[in-house]
């Protein structure tokens, strides 16, 4: 799953190389990046985010966060220690705030062996100095970062394994301190913020059904179930995965297996002013995480180049 990007700018990981794409245009068909990242020797980036001018990058590896010029030279870096050994089941995120002027870095420390719990740590974006060290009650193997795109607060959505999944909020407090919130489900995964900031999508743990909420409060809205959608739940489930087309309109994403036992999955649409679904759209997608709307009425799927592909449904479901 792909993290939601704090700005127009998202990126790839391909041939050992960060490609940065801007995703402002109107422009559809296959983005070409405006910019290409070159880690560090040796290092393995897991995820990464762009600066809107495209002059710097920040990216996890599994043992630290690093930050460089879009030249290749070292702004700063921050070891995770101690160092871990751990190959897999844990995954490192990290996210730009809207002003640019923090880094936030999910640590996956309990999974990683280098501790009994996570942490959340706030990086000044130009020093790497930390700012703000938080210490979380979970067990994550990895985080999916949500920038909120009024108030610019930020969600974490933990993800636990089998134990469910967490969903954690940070919004400027007094001082400017951040104040934390944990909203009270351990098993529903966050799926997406609407772009005009009133709502958020979250899905199941169990994917029985999707629901949305109020934000910040988290005050659920409506709750669809397998059976809205016209599907037997002993049959369906819901994907972890789609997200806000626009403000008024959401990609929910069903999937199941047929008597042939070959897996399928279809994109349907939620008018999320009413609750009620809205027809399908068929993207041309070979795996239910492929699709990345980008709340503008358009999404991203992957090209036969190793580029995204922007693409938008007809305009009048798309109202």
């Amino acid at each position: 799953m792909l993290p939601v990007r704090p700005s127009n700018v998202i990126t790839r990981h391909r041939d050992g190389a960060i490609h940065a794409y801007v995703t402002d245009s109107r422009a559809l068909g296959e983005l070409e990046p405006a910019a290409v990242f070159q880690p560090r020797p040796g290092d393995e980036p897991v995820e990464s985010v762009v600066r809107p001018d495209l002059e710097r990058v920040v990216y996890t590896t599994l043992n630290g966060v690093v930050c460089l010029t879009r030249a290749g030279d070292p702004v700063w870096a921050s070891d995770f220690e101690p160092h871990s050994d751990r190959r897999h089941g844990h995954r490192p995120g990290c996210a730009l705030s809207p002003d640019g002027r923090t880094v936030w870095v999910y640590r996956p420390d309990a999974m990683a062996g280098r501790g009994d719990a996570d942490q959340w740590v706030v990086h000044d974006a130009d020093s790497g100095a930390v700012l703000v060290r938080r210490e979380l009650d979970t067990a994550g193997h990895g985080a999916r970062h949500h920038v909120h795109p009024v108030d610019g607060s930020i969600y974490l959505d933990i993800g636990e394994g089998q134990d469910g999944a967490i969903i954690l909020r940070a919004a400027a407090g007094a001082g400017g301190e951040p104040e934390f919130v944990t909203y009270p489900w351990p098993d529903r995964c966050l799926i997406g913020l609407a772009p005009d900031g009133q709502q958020f999508m979250t899905v199941d743990h169990e994917q029985a059904d999707v629901a949305f909420h109020r934000h910040p409060s988290g005050e659920v809205l409506f709750t669809l179930p397998v059976e809205a959608f016209g599907y037997d739940p002993e049959e369906a489930f819901v994907e972890w995965s789609g997200g806000y087309l626009t403000a008024d309109l959401a990609v929910v994403t069903l999937g199941g297996e047929g008597e042939d036992e070959e897996e399928w999955f279809r994109y349907h649409l939620v008018d999320v002013r009413t609750g009620r679904p809205r027809g399908e759209i068929a993207p041309g997608v070979t795996n239910p995480y492929e699709l990345v709307p980008l709340g503008d009425g358009s999404w991203l799927t992957g090209g036969p180049n190793g580029n995204p592909v922007r693409r938008s449904p007809p305009p009048a479901l798309a109202r």
